[in-house]
């Protein structure tokens, strides 16, 4: 009786064991009619979000003038202290980064440079291929960064829009008003 016992149990292990093994071999044979879903990276690029974070750039103001002012915010809000520069004023008190140095070997792409630039002179493209054998190839220079256009906001001109004195007297400014004598406002 404990014979036929054992026999009937192998047997029921045996079965679920062909349908486990059917089941398998029915999901690879549907799956072998189904288009692929792989992308065949580098030939076929895929399209990112408008809004995704790569390579860093540095932009020219519509007058064609670097726009960066070196006001070192960017390298202070930086997590990972990956930028630096250093600062220098034209004859006409316009300031400029002499030279600018962002370290992508140790960049993070968080984007916290591009928000704290007063001037949209530092901005983050799509760009993220990048790669290199040798780190010391991820240093790029102001030369390197520096483009022939304004990126995202092409029209964004600081000097003009903000107020400073060094391309006009106060008032002549484009939506500033002219400067008001407090002495007026006394009764």
């Amino acid at each position: 009786m404990g014979e036929v016992m054992e026999k009937k149990g192998a047997i029921k292990e045996l079965w679920k064991g062909l349908q486990a093994l059917a089941w398998g071999f029915s999901t690879t044979f549907i799956h072998l009619f189904k288009k692929p879903v792989t992308e065949q990276y580098p030939e076929q690029k895929r399209s990112l979000p408008h809004r995704s974070r790569g390579r860093i750039i540095l932009t020219r103001d519509p007058d064609g003038q670097e726009r960066c002012v070196a006001c070192y915010l960017c390298s202070a809000v930086c997590p990972v202290s990956c930028i630096s520069m250093q600062s220098a004023q034209r004859q006409d008190g316009r300031r400029y980064a002499l030279w600018f140095r962002i370290n992508f070997a140790r960049c993070i792409f968080c984007g916290l440079c591009e928000e704290a630039c007063p001037t949209l002179a530092i901005q983050l493209t799509p760009d993220f291929e990048m790669t290199r054998r040798n780190p010391m190839d991820l240093l790029y220079e102001k030369e390197d960064l520096l483009v022939e256009h304004g990126g995202k906001d092409k029209e964004y001109n600081y000097y003009r829009l903000a107020g400073v004195q060094v391309t006009g007297p106060k008032g002549s400014h484009q939506g500033e008003k002219p400067p008001v004598d407090p002495m007026s406002n006394m009764p």
